[in-house]
């Protein structure tokens, strides 16, 4: 009897680490040696740089082994840099490429006597695999539960004449400025307030090239793992939407039990921060392995969150609270006092700026003691600020102007007009750039500013009606 538990538990484990599969530590070594950037996707599925696809093959019982090898290939005396057909392992680790057959199937190699670390190998349980992948009869007990989508049932692009509204095709012809150097190499995402979809586009392009289909409309979106996968957040839904770019499909929806809205990327620990106003709680999704890891209890309804000094601030949207939590205390909450209508926060050596909508005014509060350190009059309506270097860029809606203000002598150098002539709505950084994004949503257009030179680059616009908009480093598709 006990050995019958003792094979149940380890049945039971084995199944879970197959189900949850991550690649052995010197597999992924071998593999970004061999191949460098290489992507090893958190399902288990590996894409190399030119988009070739590996599935990775579980053994029962792993070999032990003092060195990683190549065991066998098919080509033989194949290492992976060679790009085989097959490779297995000293310790019974397989990897089979992915290619299209004569019937324009994607499959793996056929042999017509598998070895054993094949026939009795494990696909990961949570793996999305290629859509339509075909499997030679002789092998397809490495699929187990794993379900297998028939061809492109499971895509989520879109043509372009179904992703915006028709209202829209008789507008008047637009010419872009000539593309900024910066913006090369990049794909916008943009979400609109008249349709589920998410727009994608080229720059300096003005209408979509396609756009990806979505279950409701978007609240948020970021752009993570170097442009491979979106984070998606939308209403009356509890999910996080894990979006892969390469292929256009739902990699996975992350279950929160609770409806989401903002997301807060924290990508140098690679993690996200997801509000849930309604259940008081801040999700924490470890961007490896995409998984929900922690759940954070605050108090309030939270949005305007942002990341700053080894802290997390946001406003409670029905009291006008505004709140910290302290990421290196044990998520201390600390109530930093009640201000009206704040639409916006920054942060900058211990001091705490905010932003009043309705007030067109902005405190400064210091952390450490909470008092009044100053109270300035700003732009009218200002909804979003953005830190750089010893300056704050305040972006005021009404009359679409950028203020900077000096932090160390809290002196207004200026303003910067925008001249879209619209109403603004967003302001955000341009990752690894000193360049910011400022959106209008009346006109349909985005300026690029640089934060640096304190002036706006180009102003370009779109065929479609902008919400969000979010740039990200241009992926490879999949065929």
């Amino acid at each position: 009897m006990r050995k019958l538990l003792l094979l149940l538990c380890f049945f039971i484990i084995s199944s879970t680490s197959v189900f949850a599969a991550k690649i052995p530590e010197n597999v992924q070594e071998y593999i970004l040696k061999n191949i460098p950037n290489t992507d090893i996707r958190f399902d288990g599925v590996i894409i190399l740089p030119d988009n070739t696809i590996y599935l990775p093959l579980f053994p029962s019982l792993f070999s032990d082994i003092n060195k990683l090898a190549v065991k066998e290939s098919f080509p033989a005396n194949k290492e992976l840099s060679d790009k085989p057909d097959i490779i297995i392992f000293n310790n019974d680790f397989v990897l089979m490429k992915v290619y299209t057959d004569g019937k324009g199937r994607k499959t793996v190699r056929r042999l017509a006597n598998p070895p054993l670390q094949i026939r009795t190998g494990l696909l990961p349980q949570d793996m999305l695999v290629p859509s339509g992948l075909f499997l030679p009869e002789n092998i397809k007990g490495v699929i187990g539960n794993l379900k297998i989508d028939t061809k492109n049932e499971d895509i989520i692009k879109q043509n372009v004449l179904e992703s915006y509204e028709v209202f829209l095709a008789g507008s008047e012809e637009i010419e872009n400025p000539e593309l900024i150097p910066e913006l090369k190499n990049k794909t916008l995402f943009v979400t609109t307030n008249y349709s589920k979809n998410i727009q994608v586009l080229d720059p300096p392009e003005v209408a979509p090239k396609y756009s990806l289909a979505q279950k409701s409309i978007p609240i948020d979106l970021k752009s993570v793992n170097d442009g491979k996968f979106l984070l998606v957040t939308a209403y009356e839904r509890p999910f996080v939407d894990v979006i892969s770019v390469a292929d256009s499909r739902f990699i996975k929806q992350i279950n929160l039990g609770s409806l989401p809205e903002e997301i807060l990327l924290d990508e140098a620990n690679n993690r996200a921060y997801i509000t849930s106003p309604k259940a008081s709680i801040i999700y924490v999704i470890d961007l490896k392995t995409m998984s929900l890891i922690q759940k954070i209890r605050i108090n309030g309804h939270c949005e305007k969150l942002i990341l700053a000094e080894q802290k997390m601030f946001y406003v409670d949207k029905l009291k006008n609270d505004v709140w910290a939590i302290e990421l290196n205390n044990d998520y201390l909450l600390k109530n930093l006092g009640r201000f009206p209508n704040i639409s916006s926060i920054a942060v900058k050596d211990n001091l705490v700026y905010l932003a009043s909508r309705t007030k067109s005014r902005i405190a400064v509060l210091d952390y450490s003691t909470l008092g009044l350190v100053s109270e300035f009059t700003t732009v009218n309506k200002p909804i979003a600020m953005q830190i750089w270097g010893d300056y704050i860029y305040i972006l005021g809606a009404q009359n679409n102007v950028l203020q900077k203000l000096n932090i160390l002598n809290g002196k207004i150098i200026g303003e910067i007009e925008l001249a879209t002539g619209g109403f603004s709505v967003g302001f955000n950084k341009i990752e690894g750039t000193n360049l910011a994004i400022v959106t209008d949503i009346k006109q349909n257009k985005y300026s690029v500013v640089d934060l640096a030179k304190g002036m706006v680059l180009k102003t370009y616009a779109m065929t479609v009606p902008i919400n969000k908009v979010v740039i990200a480093n241009k992926v490879k598709l999949f065929e």
